[in-house]
Order: C-alpha cells, then sequence, then structure tokens
C-alpha cells in the first residue's frame, strides 16, 4: 500500500463531495441560507479553529471548500500527508453542517451528532480530574457484535469517554451496551464524515479551555495533542477516505490502531489484529494509565455510571424519594471503635419485597478512622458517597445527608445486586480515594424502618446541625488561609482559583473545605495553602499573597486578583465553570446565566457566546465564571455591591438559589424574597423590558452608584 497516495486519494475524494453537496444545498436553499451547528458559539468549530473565520451562510460555507483543497499539497513529505488529512477533516464538517441545513432533526436518539457547548463544558471537570481518562473514537464494524461490546463495555468499565461512528453502533445495540453522553458512550452517525463531532469535541476543549487563538491552527494541533488524550480504533475494511481521515487523527496528535494490516508509524498508526488487546495497545499508545480497583460486587463500577437514570418501570427497589426516609452520615470514630472493611445490613434486604417497585427505608452510616482524619472532613467524604453509588451500574442516587433518594435497577438486581453491594462499594471507593486519612472504614446499611427513624434523631440531625453550625463560621475573616487550585490547568494552563470559605472553585466542585482535605491527601497536589499576608485593599478582597501566588503558579500568564470585584482583575476562569455573570450597563447591574440555558441573555449574547470571552484563564473585566453556590454568598461581587446587582437569571437557576439567596440579601439589605426582585427568560429577555420591570420592583441595583 503506498500510504501517502491513498491518503491523498481520499482527501480528494472528500473534498470534491463536499463541493458536490455545497453546490447542491444552494440550489436548493440559496446562498444566502443560515449554517450553524446547534447550541454552539464556536460555529463550525474545525473550520473556525483553523481560520479564525465563523461560517454563518452557504456562500461562506462555499469558500471554505477552497480551505479544504488548500490544504491538499502531494508530495512525498510526511507532513505534507497529514496536512492533506485535515483538509479531509474540513471536508466532513462542511458534509456534516449540511445535514443541519437540510433538515431540522439531521440526527434523532440514540444517535448525538453533534454535542453542544454546554456537554463540551460539562466534561472539563471529569477530563482533569481523571474521571474520564481517555477519549476513544471507535470506526467501523467488528468482527462480531459480541466483541465489539466487550471491547465497548471494558472503555466504559474504566470511565472513558467512547464516541462510535459507524455499524459498531448497531452492534453495540444488539449486545444490549448502555449508550447515551451521560453514560459515556456515545453513537455519533452511520456515515463516516460523523467522526469531524468528536474531533469538534477536541477543538472545542482548545479554544474554551485552552483560549487558544482562532486561526492558529498550529497551536491547536499541539493543544490536541498534548491535552485531549484521544485516539481512534479502526475496525473492519478501510477505504481511501477512511485513512485520509485517520492521517487527520494523526496529525490532531490522536494515535490510530487498526485491526487489518497497514504501514505502522511507531506510536501513531498501529496494526492490532488481537481484539483482546485493542484496548491494552491502545492505551499504551496514548499512554493512558488506569487504576482499576477490583470491586467484589456482580455490576460494573465507573464513573461512566454516573450519569445512568433508573425510571420507575425499570425500577426494582427505592428508598426515600419523599416517599420512605432515607438519609446517609460519614463519621469519624476512634480508631480502635472502627472494624476495618466490616459491612453491616440491619433490617430486611431488597430480595424481601413482595411487590416491584418496592419502597423501603435506608440510613448508610459509614465510619472512619484514621491517624490524619478530621473530623473537617466528614461533609467532604460524604458528598462523595452520591458519587460512590452513582458510580454503580444499576443505582441513582440523587441528593444528600437526609434527603437522599436511591433506586435500584431491576437489571442489577437480577445480576445478583444486593444491599451489602453499596458497602463494599462505600469500602473500596473510600480506602481508595481517601486513603491517606482513612485507615479504616465500616459500613452499616439500616432498612428497620424504627432503627432508620430514631437514628435519624439521635445521630443523624444533630451531626448535620453541628456541621452547618462550623460551616456558617467559616468566613474568609475567620480564616488565616486560602487556598490555590490548580486542578484545571491540565486543560487551562493559565487558570488559577483562589478557594476561600465564602468562594468556591468556580467549577463548584471545590470548597474550602475540600481544598483543605486535597492538601492532606496530596501535600504537593493541585491544592495549596496561601496565607493572607500583605493586604492591599480589604474591599477589593486584594493581597500581596495571592498574587504572588497566581503568578507563580499561572507562570507569570495573571499577575493580580481581587477576591471581591469583577471590575479590578476578576479571577480567571477555565471554562468548567458552571455560571458566568455578566454586567448590564444599562440596568446598573449583571445577568447570571447558567451552562445549560441556550437562550440569548438580555446582554444580546448566549452563554457560550458570554463565556468564550472568559474561559482559557483569561481576566476580562465585568464578566467573571462562578459556581452556583457562590450567588448567595455576602463575598459576591461585593466590592460593586454585592448580589443587589444581581437583575436576571434564568427560571431555573433562581428557583434553584432562591432560599439561600432570599437569606443572604434579609441578612445585608434587610429585603425579603429578593428573588421576586430579579427578572427571568419568562419576564423580559432584552434589556428595555427587563429595565421595565426593574423598576417597577423597585430594585436595589438601580440607586447604586453606577457600574461604568
Amino acid at each position: 500500500m503506498n500510504l501517502f497516495k491513498v491518503i491523498y486519494t481520499g482527501a480528494n475524494q472528500a473534498v470534491e463531495l463536499a463541493g458536490q453537496l455545497v453546490q447542491k444545498a444552494i440550489d436548493e436553499k440559496g446562498k444566502d441560507a443560515s449554517v450553524s451547528f446547534p447550541n454552539t458559539a464556536y460555529s463550525l468549530p474545525v473550520i473556525y479553529a483553523a481560520t479564525g473565520q465563523k461560517i454563518t451562510t452557504l456562500a461562506e460555507l462555499e469558500g471554505a471548500v477552497g480551505v479544504a483543497k488548500s490544504l491538499i499539497n502531494e508530495t512525498t513529505h510526511l507532513q505534507d500527508a497529514l496536512t492533506a488529512g485535515l483538509g479531509t477533516a474540513v471536508a466532513s464538517e462542511i458534509i456534516e453542517a449540511l445535514k443541519y441545513v437540510l433538515d431540522d432533526e439531521p440526527y434523532k436518539a440514540p444517535i448525538q451528532g453533534h454535542l453542544s457547548d454546554a456537554q463540551v463544558r460539562s466534561l472539563g471537570v471529569p477530563l482533569v480530574t481523571g474521571d474520564i481518562p481517555g477519549v476513544p473514537v471507535i470506526i467501523g464494524e467488528c468482527k462480531d457484535s459480541a466483541t465489539a461490546a466487550k471491547i465497548v463495555r471494558e472503555y466504559q468499565e474504566k470511565g472513558l469517554l467512547t464516541f462510535l461512528v459507524g455499524k459498531v453502533i448497531d452492534q453495540c445495540l444488539e449486545e444490549g451496551v448502555k449508550m447515551g453522553f451521560d453514560l459515556r458512550v456515545v453513537p455519533l452517525g452511520y456515515d463516516l464524515t460523523a467522526v469531524i463531532h468528536a474531533v469538534s469535541v477536541a477543538i472545542r476543549a482548545s479554544l474554551i479551555f485552552g483560549a487558544v487563538a482562532p486561526g492558529d491552527l498550529q497551536a491547536h494541533k499541539e493543544y490536541t495533542k498534548n491535552r485531549v488524550k484521544a485516539f481512534v480504533n479502526v475496525f473492519g475494511d478501510i477505504n481511501e477516505i477512511l485513512v485520509s481521515a485517520g492521517a487527520a487523527a494523526i496529525e490532531l496528535g490522536f494515535p490510530c490502531v487498526l485491526d487489518v494490516p497497514v504501514p505502522e508509524v511507531p506510536t501513531l498508526l498501529l496494526y492490532q489484529p488481537d481484539h483482546e488487546k485493542t484496548v491494552a495497545t491502545s492505551l499504551e499508545a496514548r499512554e493512558i494509565k488506569i487504576k482499576v480497583t477490583k470491586i467484589d460486587v456482580p455490576v460494573g463500577v465507573a464513573s461512566a455510571f454516573e450519569g445512568e437514570r433508573i425510571r420507575k418501570g425499570d425500577m426494582h427497589t427505592e428508598f426515600g424519594g419523599n416517599k420512605t426516609k432515607a438519609w446517609e452520615l460519614v463519621q469519624m470514630k476512634e480508631l480502635n471503635e472502627v472494624e476495618d472493611h466490616k459491612i453491616e445490613v440491619i433490617g430486611p434486604d431488597i430480595d424481601t419485597a413482595d411487590k416491584v417497585p418496592y419502597n423501603m427505608p435506608l440510613a448508610v452510616v459509614v465510619d472512619v478512622a484514621g491517624k490524619a482524619m478530621q473530623s473537617d472532613f466528614e461533609p467532604v467524604l460524604e458528598r462523595r458517597l452520591h458519587y460512590f453509588m452513582n458510580y454503580t451500574e444499576g443505582v441513582m442516587h440523587i441528593g444528600q445527608r437526609n434527603i437522599a433518594w436511591i433506586r435500584i435497577g431491576k437489571e442489577a438486581f437480577e445480576k445478583g445486586f444486593r444491599l451489602k453491594h453499596i458497602g463494599e462499594v462505600i469500602y473500596a471507593k473510600m480506602k481508595d480515594e481517601f486513603d491517606t486519612v482513612v485507615d479504616k472504614c465500616q459500613v452499616t446499611i439500616y432498612t428497620d424502618a424504627d432503627k432508620v427513624a430514631a437514628l435519624e434523631q439521635e445521630l443523624a440531625l444533630p451531626r448535620y446541625k453541628a456541621r452547618d453550625e462550623r460551616l456558617a463560621s467559616l468566613t474568609d475573616e475567620s480564616v488565616d488561609v486560602f487556598y490555590s487550585c490548580s486542578l484545571c490547568q491540565s486543560f487551562a494552563p493559565a487558570h488559577v482559583c483562589i478557594v476561600t470559605p465564602e468562594r468556591l472553585g468556580l467549577c463548584g466542585a471545590v470548597s474550602w473545605l475540600d481544598a483543605k482535605a486535597t492538601k492532606e491527601l496530596d501535600p504537593t497536589g493541585a491544592a495549596q495553602p496561601v496565607l493572607k499576608e500583605g493586604l492591599e485593599d480589604e474591599v477589593k478582597g486584594i493581597w500581596a499573597s495571592m498574587n504572588e501566588a497566581v503568578e507563580s503558579i499561572s507562570q507569570g500568564a495573571v499577575s493580580r486578583v481581587s477576591m471581591y470585584s469583577i471590575l479590578e482583575d476578576p479571577m480567571t476562569s477555565c471554562g468548567c465553570f458552571e455560571c458566568i455573570c455578566g454586567i448590564v450597563p444599562e440596568a446598573n447591574g449583571v445577568v447570571i446565566v447558567n451552562r445549560e440555558f441556550g437562550d440569548p441573555t438580555p446582554t444580546g449574547m448566549t452563554f457560550g457566546e458570554l463565556a468564550s470571552m472568559t474561559g482559557g484563564g483569561v481576566q476580562t473585566p465585568g464578566f467573571m465564571g462562578h459556581g452556583r453556590h457562590f450567588i448567595a454568598s455576602k463575598k459576591f461581587m461585593s466590592a460593586e455591591g454585592g448580589i443587589a446587582r444581581i437583575v436576571w437569571m434564568p427560571k431555573e437557576l433562581k428557583d434553584d438559589v432562591a432560599e439561600r439567596l432570599n437569606a443572604t440579601a434579609k441578612d445585608l439589605y434587610d429585603i425579603d424574597n429578593f428573588s421576586d426582585m430579579i427578572c427571568d427568560e419568562t419576564i423580559a429577555t432584552d434589556s428595555e423590558s427587563l429595565l421595565e420591570f426593574l423598576q417597577q420592583k423597585g430594585h436595589p441595583a438601580l440607586t447604586l452608584d453606577p457600574l461604568m
């Protein structure tokens, strides 16, 4: 096989097909017809990243065909062949974009097609924490369905995010593989060109988290190679276009492993005919090392199952959900009070159900002990119970404390899953993740209704109350140390969070106590203490020590940060933030929008458009990424007047934070039901109507000093 000739032939075929389809679309729709993928601020991301041009019409898409052609320079140099592969990638994006021009819904469930910006952003935290250690892209048709399903399930059980393209989708469906974005097995489409939707995820990671400039193709290639742990598995017969697409993958830094003979390129293009070794070969090629703790349970346990939902028709047993009591507690004990790996179920198990679905009370008490354990770590460990249970295939967990809601599916029950297995998962994960502070762990599960009710009053509620009082006493002023968090630097090199008692990390996942615990767990890791020294401005929250820390950790990219201002040196944002706030000068306040809300805000911009200005570790005065919980903090942009500046939020977000926000407003301003004074999309989405609503409500932002 003349590999170069095959690549060039495939690239030319792909570009020619793209040109023909564009012309066909122009004939049908006209040159001014709009072109876009849904729910993205980056137009056609691959073309945008490569050229800096946002494609918006068919006329512009026609010009993009010329861009694809320009990437094909037929020589005998490897780099030219790989660049020609990028021509195939551009052609594929053109072809896929045309599907959205010609059809309002080109992909129907379970096929995904294009992934939204919100979905890409939601991957940020699990990618940097290693919950998603890699991204396989599987193309083609395996030798049989069972082999295909075995490989995909192995990736799923290791927590990887797997994309499927081609007949392998039907093979996995035939074998009952659980699919969907939330389950980290995503069928993109049957046509080879659908692979561009996986490439788009990697490219948007570069744009969103890396703040790589549109048009700087070389920088984008370096980012995807070094920071996006993707690779390709190709099964079955290959053709010229597929080989050319493989060249594009290699150029982006993604190794390709095939089960048919090809001229190998060490570490980049590999022949592996033994499907028993496909996964190992692929992980080794991408230098992905996965630590897997074998847990003695009859179902899979992996972060890939975190998004699984157990519907009522698929449910065997339910705990909580306003039907029974369900609560959970992690409590610190002395070493001599804990019997390591003791798991006990007190009360009936789920196999005693006299009907299905069956409702039962539940209490899960986890006793931990260790020489380095601290009572402050209890809530940190307790919040992990939510993840541990959701990592369990066939188990759904929602809520926390005494508002827990848990479901166990029929399929898990039929495989032999029982309540003791919840204890096994909790024990194994607790010892695995918190081994530096947890020397011993025992789990007691209660289903006896009288004991569940009595222990809630005697044990759980007093413990929750004591913690709440402790947390309430934790203010920025009450501690002498904040924590830096550089967890997201693997994706956003210039970003640094400073986490305080009253300000969580902008991802919403790292509190001051979390950072404190993380430091104990990994003394040289992502969370490091920063002493509050050299106060420069108390109102804006500027300390010399914080400036020195962010300058050092960001390697000079950021030299100053104010903790309480969004107008002067606001904290940087990585891209995985839950919310973003931005000023609306005419309303003298700010809007806050969460990433799940896709419509325009009164600023005239969507979440994605607002976020595109602030992600990747840059400072953008007037705009700031943050977590949901921070909205109700007394320190929220307190330098500019605090929460009194909040004038608009999506209704779902407003309802979610209303109780805490109202309590803060009452405490700070003696305002009752402040959330009722905040506009949402059901009332107004333009600045003029927003201002009219604020005037009717007498919103306090209108009486504050001008923001600008």
